[in-house]
């Protein structure tokens, strides 16, 4: 017999009991681990949910898969942010420029002389400080990091559909690319614009009104188109926010070639401004700033006469009325002042725009680099 996997006097062998001896001696090389140990801990224990853990995770779909949510979600929220930095940085210029392009009577004095921003400037801090210069601000800031966000995450979606291989890189697909990722933008967060301009538009302090205020406004401004004649079509007047979309149409018709040939100049210039100044071959922040500047200035051009109209549109039920369509913004501002009349606050537009279009490009990139995406 044997004891312990000894021989015993009868030459039998008894039980050894592996599994008792050795979860008694864990530390010796031969032990095999019971079907308790091997499952010791649990794996929801070494599978813990942890934030920093998620967090690599999703980076790491986002590097490998441009497809996923993590990729699409991580863009946008950098474009989002990206949208408000440059937008605070502008605001009151962008302020001025409104007052501007409605010829609001108060500062319409101001409007084409060469020291008309500073006088304007100088005007609204005076009566109303440093508040009167971020008046409207906060509905902007609403508005900006939607309207940014799907900017921005459309546009690398388009990008990755329209341009799958360098071999496809032409201007056409990439002002194509822009060009839906701004309209699409525009269509979801156009009422929070007018309101935002409505905001701005407001000078005289008896008549200055809250957010509330002004989306009451706006809404029973529905009401009074029933009772005028104008060029707006039934259909139009049929929808019942109808009023948040007023100046709607010439906006679309602004936003292709301003958002095409912002992404467009900006996208080209990137992949080829390190090659003719070396400067920037190291210097990622600085060339996306100076590609922005470039792509700013040049799509401010192209669309600024829509914007002109555009902001005619939006301001004309102000005063209690029906509102103006395209034509009548258009003829109005030809009999006024001429084809000069289409580009009034021009330079306020490059004052603001370019350095927008700079932050903006150059803190999406700064944000998606920091993403790892």
């Amino acid at each position: 017999m044997y004891f312990n996997g000894q021989p015993g006097p009868s030459g039998q062998t008894a039980p050894t009991h592996k599994g008792k001896e050795r979860a008694f001696h864990p530390s010796s090389s031969s032990t095999v681990n019971s079907p308790l140990e091997e499952t010791w801990p649990p794996s929801r224990e070494s599978e813990r949910w942890t934030a920093e853990g998620a967090w690599r995770r999703s980076r790491e779909r986002a590097k490998t898969d441009r497809t996923s949510w993590d990729y699409v979600l991580s863009s946008g929220v950098a474009g989002g942010i990206a949208g408000c930095v440059a937008k605070t940085a502008i605001a009151p210029l962008d302020r001025v420029k409104i007052l501007f392009q409605t010829s609001n009577a108060d500062f319409r004095q101001y409007a084409g002389t060469p020291m008309g921003l500073i006088h304007a400037t100088q005007r609204i801090y005076k009566i109303w400080g440093i508040r009167g210069l971020f008046q409207g601000h906060s509905a902007t800031l609403v508005r900006i990091f939607p309207y940014a966000g799907i900017k921005y995450m459309l546009y690398d979606w388009m990008e990755r559909i329209l341009i799958p291989t360098p071999d496809y890189r032409t201007p056409q697909r990439f002002f194509l690319a822009g060009a839906v990722s701004g309209v699409s933008s525009v269509l979801c967060t156009y009422p929070l614009e007018l309101i935002r301009v409505r905001l701005a538009y407001q000078t005289n302090a008896s008549e200055r009104v809250s957010l509330v205020q002004v989306v009451r406004s706006i809404y029973h401004e529905a009401d009074v188109v029933h009772h005028r004649r104008n060029n707006i079509s039934p259909f139009v007047r049929s929808l019942p926010l109808y009023p948040f979309y007023r100046g709607f149409s010439i906006t679309i018709a602004g936003m292709i070639p301003y958002a095409g040939v912002s992404f467009l100049t900006y996208g080209t210039l990137k992949r080829h401004l390190a090659d003719y100044i070396l400067y920037y071959k190291d210097k990622p922040t600085q060339r996306d700033l100076t590609c922005g500047a470039v792509a700013g200035a040049v799509s401010q051009t192209a669309s600024y006469p829509f914007e002109v109209v555009r902001r005619r549109m939006q301001v004309g039920g102000v005063k209690g009325g029906a509102g103006v369509s395209w034509r009548e913004a258009m003829e109005a501002i030809y009999s006024a002042r001429g084809w000069r009349g289409f580009f009034v606050g021009l330079s306020i537009g490059y004052v603001k725009v370019v350095p927008m279009t700079s932050i903006s490009f150059a803190t999406w990139q700064l944000l998606k680099r920091f993403m790892e995406l």
